[in-house]
C-alpha cells in the first residue's frame, strides 16, 4: 500500500488510542494491520492511509459503507483533540473495552489467571473533570486557546469540552479577550518568544471554589492584578488566581515557582466526609464523585479492623489514607512533595483527624523512606500498605523492600494497567498472591481506565 491508497476494512476492535483495529485483504488470511482513526468495531468503510510504516499503516475514514451498531453520534465540538478517544461508541461498550483492557496488560505480564471484575461506573459522562490545562497559541485573529491534537502540539481551538464544567470556557473566553486587548502573546514552542503558555483551572465540586492559574514564560504578566480582579468580579465562584514561572524549554506545563495574584492560594473541596484544601501544585483525583467510588473500594479491599494501621505511600495532600482514618489506629503517610506533607498535614488537623502522621520521603529511596516515620512511631511492618503511585507504577527497589519488610496486605491504586501489571508480577514472584482486580472508571469518554488490587502475602 502507498500513501493515499484507498481500501475497504472491516473494523475488527478499537485499542485505548481511540483508533479502530483492522488488516488489509490477502489470501494468506489476515494481512498487515491497519489503524483508522474514528473507526468502531464493526464499520465496514473505505479507509484513505496517510501514514506507511513497515509493521502497520495508519488510516482515516474516506467513506461510510456500514455503520457498526455500537456507533454513537459524538457530541464533542473539538475535533482531532485526541481526549475522548470513545466517543464514537456506546458508553456500555466502552466499560467492556476498559475491561478487557486491563485484562490484557495483566495477560502480557504474565498473570492470565488474574480475575478482572467489571468496570465499575459512576454512570456520569460528561462535566465530571475538577481540572483542565489548556495551551494557548497566537492565532491569525488573535489568542487560541484549546487541546493539543493527539500526537502533536498543534493546539485544536476548543473553550468548550463535554468533559469539563461549562464556566470553564466562560472564564477562557474573558482571558483571551483580555490578552488580546493587552497585547499578551501566547508562548511560541519554537522560537522561544511569547509570554501565556497554559491556562490552568480547578474547581471544588461541592464547594464549586474555582482557582485559576496563569503558566508563563516569565515572572510576571502585565496587567497581571487587573486581569485577576477582572475574573474575581466576572466569576463569584474564583477564590484565587495565581502565576505559575516556566522558564524552560520543556514540555512540562507547570514550574516550581508559583505567585498569588489574588485571594489564596488554594480552593476547598469535600470529599469522603472530609474538607481538603487543594492547592494549584497539589495532585488530586480529577473525578470526584468517581473518586469516592474509588476510595470505598480501596478501603473495603484494606479489611481494616480495631488497632490496624495503615502505611500511605504516596499520600498526596493526604485524601485517600485520611478517608480510612476512622477504620485505623493510625494513618502513617509518606510523599516526596514537602508542599502536599503540609497540606496533608493540615488537611488532617481542619476535619479533626488526630490518628494521621505525614512524612516527607523519596519512594525511590526505599531505605531510608520509612526512617523519621519509624522513629516516631516504632516499627510499622504490621501495617496495612496503601500505594497509589503517578502513572509510572512503583519502582522494583520499592517493591523488594516492601517484601523484605514482611508487610502482609497491600492495596495498590493504579491509574495505568501496564505498570499495575508489571508491579503485580514482581509482587508475585517475591512470594505475594495477586487479588481480584477491580476497574473503577474515573476517565469515562477516554482510553484511561483505574484499577485497585489487594495483595497479600502467601
Amino acid at each position: 500500500m502507498q500513501k493515499n491508497d484507498i481500501v475497504r476494512l472491516t473494523v475488527e476492535e478499537i485499542n485505548n488510542l481511540g483508533y479502530g483495529v483492522s488488516h488489509l485483504p490477502s489470501e494468506s488470511g489476515r494481512g498487515q494491520v491497519v489503524f483508522v482513526a474514528n473507526a468502531v468495531m464493526g464499520d465496514v468503510l473505505d479507509a484513505r492511509i496517510i501514514k506507511v510504516n513497515k509493521s502497520y499503516l495508519i488510516a482515516r475514514i474516506e467513506r461510510m459503507i456500514e455503520k457498526s451498531p455500537l456507533r454513537c453520534a459524538a457530541a464533542c465540538r473539538a475535533v482531532g483533540c485526541g481526549g475522548c478517544v470513545y466517543k464514537n461508541i456506546r458508553y456500555e461498550h466502552e466499560l467492556v473495552l476498559k475491561r478487557e483492557y486491563v485484562q490484557n496488560a495483566f495477560r502480557k505480564a504474565g498473570l492470565s489467571d488474574v480475575v478482572v471484575e467489571d468496570v465499575l461506573t459512576t454512570g456520569v459522562t460528561a462535566g465530571y473533570r475538577n481540572k483542565a490545562q489548556y495551551p494557548v497559541g497566537n492565532g491569525k485573529d488573535g489568542m487560541v486557546v484549546g487541546f493539543y491534537a493527539a500526537g502533536t502540539h498543534r493546539i485544536v481551538p476548543a473553550t468548550e469540552c463535554r468533559l469539563q464544567p461549562p464556566v470553564f470556557g466562560d472564564i477562557l473566553r474573558v482571558i483571551c479577550a483580555f490578552c488580546d486587548k493587552n497585547g499578551i502573546r501566547a508562548y511560541d514552542e519554537e522560537s522561544g518568544h511569547g509570554l501565556l503558555r497554559h491556562i490552568y483551572l480547578r474547581r471544588g465540586e461541592s464547594t464549586g471554589e474555582i482557582m485559576v492559574c496563569f503558566v508563563v514564560n516569565g515572572e510576571s504578566l502585565p496587567e497581571e492584578r487587573r486581569l485577576a480582579v477582572l475574573l474575581a468580579e466576572r466569576f463569584s465562584a474564583i477564590r484565587s488566581v495565581m502565576l505559575n514561572v516556566n522558564c524552560e524549554n520543556t514540555n512540562v506545563v507547570l514550574g516550581e515557582k508559583y505567585r498569588l495574584l489574588y485571594g489564596r492560594d488554594w480552593i476547598e473541596d469535600d470529599l469522603c466526609g472530609l474538607r481538603f484544601r487543594i492547592s494549584a501544585g497539589a495532585f488530586y483525583q480529577v473525578n470526584h464523585d468517581a473518586c469516592e467510588l474509588l476510595y470505598g473500594i480501596a478501603k473495603k479491599k484494606a479489611e481494616l479492623t480495631d488497632g490496624a494501621s495503615v502505611l500511605d505511600l504516596y499520600c498526596g495532600i493526604g485524601t485517600i489514607g485520611l478517608s480510612m482514618a476512622k477504620s485505623a489506629r493510625k494513618i502513617i503517610g509518606i510523599e516526596i512533595v514537602d508542599e502536599a506533607v503540609e497540606r496533608a498535614r493540615e488537611n488532617a488537623a481542619r476535619n479533626g483527624v488526630k490518628n494521621a502522621y505525614f512524612y516527607c520521603g523519596d519512594a525511590s529511596d526505599a531505605e531510608k523512606l520509612l526512617e523519621r516515620a519509624e522513629a516516631a512511631h516504632g516499627d510499622i511492618s504490621g501495617a496495612t500498605v496503601l500505594m497509589d503511585p503517578p502513572r509510572k507504577g512503583s519502582t522494583p527497589e520499592l517493591i523488594k523492600y516492601l517484601a523484605a519488610r514482611g508487610f502482609e496486605r497491600i492495596v495498590y491504586v493504579s491509574c495505568s494497567p501496564d505498570t499495575l501489571a508489571r508491579d503485580c508480577a514482581l509482587f508475585r514472584e517475591l512470594g505475594y498472591e495477586i487479588g481480584t482486580v477491580t476497574p473503577v472508571d474515573l476517565f469515562p469518554r477516554t482510553g484511561h481506565v483505574e484499577s485497585v488490587v489487594c495483595l497479600t502475602r502467601k
